[in-house]
């Protein structure tokens, strides 16, 4: 399989290179990152209505990713619950090689081609479930290995990869292919592929969870008041919907724990 995403770079001689022209020639390939998410914006759209049809009727989400490709997963499911108010058991990110591979690379961890089913299996992941494989090069074992069995056993399966007609696409009932192109540091992909990934990610869980009712007009009505910042946001949330006083807006949203519910309570 030929990947772009090892490609040789378009630029050389990178360390003779300014500090100035460095930054416009990275700004020069992100620049091309969201024009190219745009033209996938089909296939993301049929993979976000069967994840809302399944989410719908008591399903979930798992991201399935190694390395980068599983950081970046577990970083938009772990923002779900904060941002949207769901439970941390509805999107769930999972990476080669367990937690502590967020922080550190577990050697080999993703070259295993069953882990990836056995992770799963521990969730007793099912055909009501939906599993979004991530891997910038489209070939990781950990994540193919996994959405092969997932067909095997009728799970859903959509991905994530930045090279075309990969075996991770094999195995995607929904494939987002996101072409970037060649890194600028050659192979690196924590750049544009990163990038383009992230992009997607915000759309998916994004578009999701308000087709799912958990977004008021543009407001994050269910959002956890986690922090001060939060609740001065649910306050003023509060404030606009209602036009009561800063102080009333605020008694309302912890005495019930949500801009939904002090909106719907405004009067008591």
């Amino acid at each position: 399989m030929n990947k772009v995403t090892e490609a040789d770079s378009h630029y050389d001689s990178l360390e003779q290179m300014s500090t100035v022209d460095l930054l416009h020639n990275i700004n020069n390939e992100d620049e091309k990152v969201a024009r190219i998410v745009k033209q996938q914006i089909p296939n993301i759209v049929s993979l976000i209505e069967v994840i809302v049809e399944k989410l719908q009727s008591g399903g979930r989400l798992f991201y399935l990713g190694a390395g980068t490709s599983g950081r970046l997963g577990i970083l938009d499911a772990s923002e779900c619950p904060p941002t949207f108010g769901v439970s941390h058991d509805l999107v769930i990110g999972l990476i080669a090689g367990g937690d502590s591979a967020i922080r550190k690379a577990v050697e080999f961890a993703e070259d295993n081609n069953e882990l990836g089913w056995e992770d799963l299996k521990k969730y007793d992941v099912s055909n009501n479930d939906v599993v979004v494989g991530i891997a910038a090069s489209g070939t990781t074992p950990y994540v193919v290995g996994a959405l092969k069995r997932c067909q095997e056993h009728n799970v859903i399966t959509g991905c994530i990869t930045c090279n075309l007609n990969s075996p991770l696409s094999t195995y995607s009932d929904y494939p987002i292919e996101v072409i970037v192109g060649p890194e600028f540091v050659t192979g690196s992909t924590r750049m544009k592929a990163g990038t383009a990934q992230k992009l997607v990610l915000n759309m998916i869980t994004t578009s999701s969870m308000i087709k799912l009712g958990k977004v008021l007009g543009n407001k994050m009505v269910d959002m956890q008041l986690s922090n001060n910042k939060l609740v001065d946001r649910g306050t003023k949330m509060i404030m606009d919907k209602t036009s009561i006083s800063s102080e009333k807006a605020k008694e309302l949203l912890l005495k019930h724990g949500s801009v939904r519910e002090a909106i719907k309570n405004k009067n008591g």
